[in-house]
């Protein structure tokens, strides 16, 4: 029997020394496993090490390989410390330790909490233990939030990084410094804007100086930073320069929360209303003095081209460059509106470009969704509709034997309680035993109450999920007709599209859709 090992390292147990080593965590998860898995006699397939991400990540890169290699059924079980180092998630217990594995022929074991599901009988327990992690997930969700709300409110700032051309306060916790390196090359920027040379101009300049663009900036600082995905990812773009001459954090004030994460359970982040962002002044020392903003901010709102009526873009930062990754920007020629990579103009030899009329690419989006959903709705409907309602209705299962058990639990401390109180009136316990034993039954007794109340609502947004038909076949079916998209459309039902490079001799564009079903 060949085991693969899957470790993670919780938010509570974190013990880094620097970017390359293991937690203590993670080494103690791996020396318990192995022995575990010597005594039971089975064969290591692979270690799978996943450090510093929550169990509520689906994007963990060794889980994701993990999963895809048990597809493969390269190996016959999953050995984990606990269910939750596996996932927090009611939905993915459901999906893969109750749905996938056992069709994959693939044994889960977690050895503190015992969950084998080559046990029949603990079942329950699994889905259980999967409803208590969702609510604990969500439990530390909202404190999160609250704690960090209260500290942008009050003008901290809360980030990870500095914004270019600060750094952290070593010496106050929350408060921005100027850091005087990156902190001219900010001011050469308004200058050079504030002067006439447009942003794209820009861009170019300061990289045929060789000046390093923010994230490579903090990377060469020896900050953990995001790596560079491409041999441009290095460069500075229109879209740096662009957001970086309307960023009030430059001129001393603390602006936050432009954008919110949709769930706990992802973190995908939407922008946010300015309404609702966290905007404080004074905070920290300004590197651009107001005269200078002032005058950028007036020059911005010149050259602002807003499209057609003002709204914007079909496409906008949906259609990327194919070669290089670059966000394609909108043009204008005798009324045809274009997409086009600004890439190749901020460097030499920084991209071979891609270029599509905004008509063209919206026609081919509408072929492509009326092909998709015909070949889905004629072909797949039976197989994914049985599998979409049959993960649905397993979730609400676990919710409902959750619910019994709260129940159950909530009767247990009312019994009790009488039954105590029983005791008392007849000289068994005293009136301060009483009093003591009684308080704690309540707390108990009202912790269940909440999670009952909680698996209550999530039941309620289950059974409008399956009524409403939350489903691929039902997005389809709703945009099937289409003549036209409209920014809506395009957010709802597209993540991004990849554009390339028109094919020489040709009129064809040749494009990728990645679509959010």
């Amino acid at each position: 029997m060949k085991a693969a090992i899957y470790c993670r390292l919780s938010e509570e147990d974190r013990n880094k020394q620097c970017a390359t080593d293991d937690s203590n965590s993670i080494q103690n998860q791996k020396a318990m496993l192995l022995q575990y898995a010597a005594e039971m006699g089975w064969e290591i397939y692979r270690i799978y090490s996943d450090d510093d991400y929550t169990g509520s990540d689906r994007r963990r890169p060794e889980f994701v390989r993990l999963l895809a290699d048990a597809e493969q059924r390269k190996f016959d079980i999953v050995l984990c410390k606990t269910q939750s180092r596996f996932t927090r998630e009611l939905e993915l217990v459901e999906k893969y330790i109750h749905g996938l594995f056992p069709i994959w022929g693939i044994r889960f074991v977690s050895i503190v909490d015992n969950a084998d599901t080559a046990n029949k009988g603990n079942k329950k327990s699994r889905q259980i233990n999967g409803l208590v992690n969702e609510w604990y997930l969500e439990d530390m969700s909202e404190n999160i939030r609250s704690v960090l709300t209260n500290r942008r409110e009050n003008g901290f700032h809360i980030g990870a990084f500095a914004l270019y051309g600060y750094k952290k306060d070593p010496e106050q916790k929350g408060h921005l410094i100027i850091d005087e390196e990156a902190a001219a090359v900010v001011r050469e920027v308004f200058t050079l804007f504030a002067s006439g040379m447009g942003k794209t101009a820009i861009a170019r300049l300061l990289n045929d100086r060789g000046i390093p663009n923010p994230t490579e900036y903090k990377r060469l600082q020896g900050l953990r930073y995001k790596t560079p995905t491409s041999r441009n990812s290095t460069l500075w773009r229109y879209f740096a320069i662009s957001d970086m001459l309307v960023n009030e954090i430059y001129i001393g004030n603390m602006v936050q929360g432009k954008y919110g994460s949709v769930s706990y359970k992802t973190k995908q982040n939407r922008p946010r209303p300015k309404a609702e962002w966290y905007r404080v002044e004074g905070t920290h020392e300004p590197i651009i003095d107001r005269e200078l903003w002032d005058r950028v901010q007036a020059l911005i709102a010149q050259k602002t081209k807003p499209w057609g009526n003002g709204s914007i873009g079909l496409f906008a930062r949906k259609a990327i460059c194919a070669n290089c990754g670059y966000a394609l920007r909108t043009s204008k020629n005798r009324g045809i509106h274009y997409l086009k990579c600004g890439s190749r103009h901020v460097a030499k030899d920084a991209c071979v470009g891609s270029f599509i009329q905004v008509a063209k690419l919206e026609r081919l989006v509408l072929d492509e969704l009326k092909r998709l959903s015909a070949a889905y709705l004629d072909e797949d409907e039976l197989a994914q509709g049985i599998e979409f309602a049959g993960n649905l209705q397993a979730q609400k299962a676990s919710i409902l034997a959750g619910i019994a058990t709260c129940r159950k639990r909530i009767e247990e401390y009312a019994k009790g309680t009488r039954e105590l109180y029983m005791d008392k009136v007849r000289g068994v316990i005293s009136e301060a035993d009483f009093a003591e034993m009684s308080k704690a039954f309540a707390k108990d007794r009202e912790h269940f109450e909440a999670q009952l109340q909680t698996a209550n609502a999530q039941l309620a947004e289950l059974d409008a999920r399956i009524q409403a038909g939350d489903n691929r076949r039902a997005l389809v079916e709703r945009y099937v007709d289409l003549d036209h998209l409209t920014r809506d459309v395009v957010e709802t039902l597209i993540d991004h599209i990849e554009v390339g490079k028109r094919i020489p001799g040709t009129k064809n564009v040749p494009i990728e859709i990645h679509w959010n079903f």
